[in-house]
């Protein structure tokens, strides 16, 4: 038998090619090991984030070359990641975060904790190291979306993150007496995030999604100031009304100079389903919806399926068009999600397996791989 060469190895891999960068993976340098031996052809791919949305392609489209190399019986493909940080001037605050990443909207209510702490679980369960920081200082719900209370431990006179689901935490709910409001003006909350950035023990981290409050006001502008940020997610519903006020948002952001990512459409409809005893294949039904009437068709065993889009549909889609960045998903209404998020569970952690759970999956895979098409332009910070 032949041996197969590590040329021959990396030139079948260079018609791999990474849809995002454009480039194949040899050229990328992803590809860090690559052996032969008895028919074996062993290589590693190293990406840039272990939420590679491409991830499993890649794979698949790396082992069908290597298979067509003459003397190659069999093929092992492993795949890690190394997240890489932005380039630019070294961070003088939190210098061990990779990326750091507002999640805001233009109003309250839209559900911005919850896609908070359901990104930041999923992408933990890829492997990443993620942070989630608190930034609303008036209503603080990270703690309860987190399952976490009480105060955190000190570390040589530095906070320690509270930690769970594998995320690292932290919020000024920890640190207040239960229903005891905040009540401060900007300055106040300007010291406090930057103390959350500069005296917590965060340790080394490949993402770290900071939770804002609702507007235009003094946390985002504190946090462009304080840090570099890789840029922003917002999160909307699909009512005008709230498009309307991500719209100032998004202006918001482009004044201190924020990369948008994208907009996350969350409460996108609510999904009616049943089954109807006795009811044959094709049998039609009408619901009544505000006001008007929405006709289903039962299935062979009388089931029927409809979703109702309560707040209206297409809000983001608009935006983006508008605004010429992606949508990143859509995530429908669903009890579940509250009953997670009053538990302390999000559903990405308590039903892993479900819809839900794989939409914020999804978007937490695009957020990634967003950040790692930036990866090697400079971080700009407000002056």
């Amino acid at each position: 038998m032949s041996e197969v060469t590590k040329d021959q190895i990396l030139d079948a891999l260079r018609v791999v090619q990474d849809p995002d960068l454009h480039k194949d993976i040899v050229t990328l340098g992803f590809v860090t090991q690559s052996t032969f031996c008895d028919g074996l052809v062993k290589v590693t791919i190293n990406l840039t984030t272990p939420a590679c949305p491409v991830k499993d392609q890649l794979k698949a489209q790396a082992e069908a070359v290597l298979l067509k190399i003459p003397g190659v019986k069999k093929v092992n493909v492993e795949m890690t990641a190394v997240v890489k940080a932005q380039s630019g001037p070294a961070r003088q605050v939190a210098p061990d975060i990779k990326h750091i990443v507002a999640v805001s909207s233009g109003k309250g209510g839209v559900g911005k904790s919850t896609v908070s702490v359901n990104l930041a679980c999923a992408l933990a369960k890829t492997g990443a190291k993620v942070g989630l920081l608190d930034c609303d200082v008036y209503g603080p719900d990270i703690p309860m979306m987190m399952g976490l209370k009480g105060a955190p431990e000190t570390l040589e006179g530095r906070l320690v993150p509270k930690e769970r689901h594998g995320v690292k935490t932290m919020s000024i709910g920890y640190l207040l007496e239960e229903e005891k409001p905040v009540v401060w003006r900007g300055p106040m909350v300007h010291k406090l995030i930057e103390q959350f950035l500069a005296d917590v023990v965060w340790g080394p981290l490949d993402y770290l999604l900071v939770d804002m409050p609702p507007g235009t006001g003094d946390a985002q502008l504190s946090l462009a100031q304080i840090v570099p940020l890789s840029g922003a997610v917002l999160v909307t519903t699909p009512q005008a009304v709230s498009t309307f006020d991500v719209g100032k948002a998004i202006a918001m952001f482009r004044q201190v100079n924020v990369d948008i990512l994208g907009i996350v459409e969350n409460m996108a409809g609510y999904t009616i389903q049943g089954t109807i005893d006795g009811a044959r294949g094709g049998t039609r039904v009408s619901l009544a919806s505000g006001g008007k009437n929405l006709d289903v068709v039962t299935d062979a065993n009388g089931r029927f399926h409809l979703v109702v889009d309560i707040f209206g549909s297409g809000g983001a889609e608009r935006l983006a068009k508008r605004h010429n960045f992606p949508v990143l998903g859509r995530v429908p209404l669903d009890p579940l999600v509250r009953v997670g998020g009053d538990g302390g569970d999000p559903i990405t952690i308590a039903d892993p397996s479900s819809p839900l759970a794989a939409s914020f999956g999804e978007i937490a895979g695009r957020v990634a791989q967003r950040l790692a098409i930036k990866a090697h332009q400079a971080l700009p910070i407000l002056q």
